[in-house]
């Protein structure tokens, strides 16, 4: 357990969760691990996050501050209404261009985005591949 999840418990904390997370690419290199078990407080995708980069500072590799930071240059430009069930995570929720946050394989703006419940050992991948040019 780390740090912050033993003094959740210790205070009487109700919900500590434990996911697998999985970091590849830059997110992997910052961490030091690839794969391991995370403890935290809260239930959210969104409180897991805010425990995380209190204990690794990878947010800047993540997530995106501003619009521009997290659109693809040279990209079609999104229609004003999106088809079917698909939709973009408000600004400042969104990840930066390149990196995900999946919560069992599936992106979290496809779920309820950083306001997904996170059950018991679900998976949080961590993604921001590394990108050369020739």
């Amino acid at each position: 357990m780390t740090e912050s999840a033993i003094e959740a418990t210790a205070r009487g904390a109700e919900t500590v969760r434990t996911v697998e997370v999985v970091c590849t690419g830059h997110v992997r290199d910052a961490v030091g691990e690839s794969r391991f078990e995370f403890a935290f407080e809260g239930e959210t995708l969104r409180e897991f996050l805010g425990a995380f980069f209190e204990e690794y500072p990878v947010e800047e590799l993540l997530i995106a501050e501003t619009e521009a930071e997290a659109t693809a240059h040279g990209w079609a430009p999104a229609p004003e209404t999106l088809p079917g069930t698909w939709r973009k995570n408000p600004e400042g929720e969104q990840t930066r261009t390149y990196a995900r946050v999946l919560v069992n394989g599936r992106f979290n703006e496809n779920l309820e985005g950083f306001d997904t419940e996170l059950e018991e050992g679900d998976r949080v991948a961590l993604v921001y591949p590394f990108m050369f040019c020739c």
